[in-house]
């Protein structure tokens, strides 16, 4: 076993309680809180970064210690402090620090005045430590196809996802039994308290809003104000809710070939939905024969356009059809360009932790045999495009060498004010249902809904609609009508002036994680 950066228990440590408390009122100004200082990372510019231990272990608060990293972009005024609002952009596994500068960056001048944006890596994540790594090579290129045609294809598959578990258990042996998600709710309840705050402002996407709905769950009067954006639907967590994604993702894959179509013109790739369609698979095929570059088989081609179901907006999908047609007319650089953007696994650290968390959250199916036959009969369906690369990349979980516990029952608690919600009726990574169900068990709740709207993650994102919604439930704590209606941004138009050729310089908001 790999040794871990985990210290032993230091004065102070903080002993947090699961029972929920009565709403207080909110602190006159910003605490001291952790050791600020103006943080290392380029990518952190303009953000503070400190650190905060935690037990690893709630039942042992004096004993082994975990760091987590955090940051914070502070508020601008002098007068109007609202507190600090901790933010999370999903996974699990994705990255927070950096996430508070997103957030903070797009804030009006008014919030940016009255809250202490504060991002945080979740254990295991990032510059948390210790930060976890299992298997660096797990997701090198070429790698077996996804699509089990053959016994052997499924049987590799089944080997290197049994490996990545082994791997990780060797290397972190119980430590893997503290990575759930109640443990980093309770950790978030730990900079809170670290804070010097009564209550926190939360903002949370993808995963993010089971985060927060489990932190409102658990401690309901410690919430002041909370915005879930793009919500997991509690009741499918993990296994039911990746089936979900399967049917959600091959609609908006569709939806890109029927775009691409419109503009057969400029792409020349078909002038229908299904003429798009049989393009792609046959490129798919022969990427499986013959990788791009050397690098791009057919799973790194499936991993590439994967992109285009969890956003529809931007030059994502100009982007990606030039690959396509530049590819089919014999240059195969922008589609190892657009493998290298947005489909290749650099850092192991982040499937490390999806897999920690998710596959010890809840107990998954140990038999192969349900996997193989929900994942075939989707399959079989028609819903091609995500099935069976979501499954491989779920299938550690039915090897995981720690044992899993039970979910938190989300809402099953009083006191908690009204939460604001946001969901786009055709989110594939966390579809509609998610929002409503959510909606159903955060009482008093109110949910906004992005009509037609295709990408993950919607708050700032350029629609006025939500984000007026969204920057006056921070400034007042104001609450649009329920289950209120915003029409989806407008699909974006190839540049035809410029040709197939362009869009280097376009700039890519980010992508919010697998939830």
């Amino acid at each position: 076993m790999n040794k871990l950066a985990i210290t032993t228990a230091i004065a102070g440590s903080i002993t947090l309680s699961a029972a929920p408390i009565m709403a207080q009122a909110r602190p006159a100004g910003p605490a001291a809180g952790p050791a600020w200082s103006p943080c290392a990372e380029e990518n952190l510019g303009g953000l503070d970064c400190a650190t905060l231990r935690v037990p690893l272990d709630r039942a042992a608060p004096r004993g082994a210690q975990l760091t987590l990293a955090l940051s914070r972009a502070r508020h601008t005024g002098t007068t109007g402090y609202q507190g600090v609002l901790l933010v999370n952009p999903g996974g699990p596994g994705g990255t927070g620090r950096d996430f508070a500068l997103r957030i903070a960056d797009h804030l009006p001048a008014g919030l940016r005045a009255a809250y202490d944006v504060i991002g945080f890596d979740p254990r295991g994540v990032g510059g948390s430590s210790p930060s976890l790594s299992c298997d660096p090579g797990h997701f090198k290129p070429v790698r077996p196809d996804y699509v089990p045609r053959t016994p052997s294809l499924e049987s590799a598959w089944l080997g290197r996802s049994a490996a990545y578990a082994q791997a990780c258990g060797r290397k972190y042996g119980s430590l893997l039994s503290h990575l759930t998600t109640a443990d980093a709710v309770r950790d978030m309840d730990a900079i809170r308290a670290a804070l010097g705050e009564k209550q926190i402002n939360y903002y949370g996407a993808s995963y993010g809003t089971y985060l927060g709905a489990v932190y409102a769950t658990l401690f309901p009067g410690r919430v002041r104000r909370m915005v879930l954006d793009s919500s997991v639907r509690p009741s499918g967590v993990w296994y039911a809710d990746n089936l979900d994604q399967d049917r959600a993702f091959e609609g908006n894959i569709n939806a890109l070939f029927a775009w691409i179509a419109r503009y057969d013109a400029v792409y020349h790739l078909g002038a229908t939905e299904q003429a798009v369609r049989d393009v792609f698979y046959a490129t798919r095929e022969s990427l499986t024969a013959a990788p791009a570059g050397g690098v791009v088989g057919a799973d790194e081609f499936d991993d590439t356009y994967l992109v285009a179901g969890y956003i529809d907006l931007g030059g994502y999908w100009p982007l990606l059809a030039n690959a396509l047609a530049r590819y089919r007319a014999g240059d195969p650089a922008p589609l190892v360009d657009a493998y290298n953007r947005f489909g290749a696994t650099t850092d192991d650290n982040g499937y490390a932790v999806y897999n920690a968390v998710q596959c010890t959250d809840v107990r998954w199916p140990r038999d192969w045999a349900r996997w193989h036959r929900d994942n075939g009969r989707l399959y079989a369906a028609g819903f091609r495009f995500e099935t069976w690369a979501n499954a491989w990349y779920n299938a550690p979980c039915a090897f995981w060498p720690v044992r899993a516990g039970r979910p938190v029952d989300v809402g099953r608690t009083r006191g908690l004010p009204p939460v604001l919600l946001f969901q786009a009726t055709n989110d594939a990574a966390t579809p509609y249902a998610g929002g409503v169900e959510m909606h159903r068990r955060l009482a008093g709740s109110r949910l906004v809904i992005e009509d037609g709207g295709r990408t993950h993650g919607i708050v700032q994102r350029g629609n006025a609609c939500v984000d007026e919604k969204f920057d006056a439930f921070l400034a007042t704590g104001a609450l649009p009508a329920d289950r209120s209606h915003c029409a989806r941004l407008p699909e974006p138009v190839p540049p035809v002036a410029a040709g197939v050729r362009a869009l280097t310089a376009d700039r890519f908001p980010p992508v919010l994680g697998r939830p």
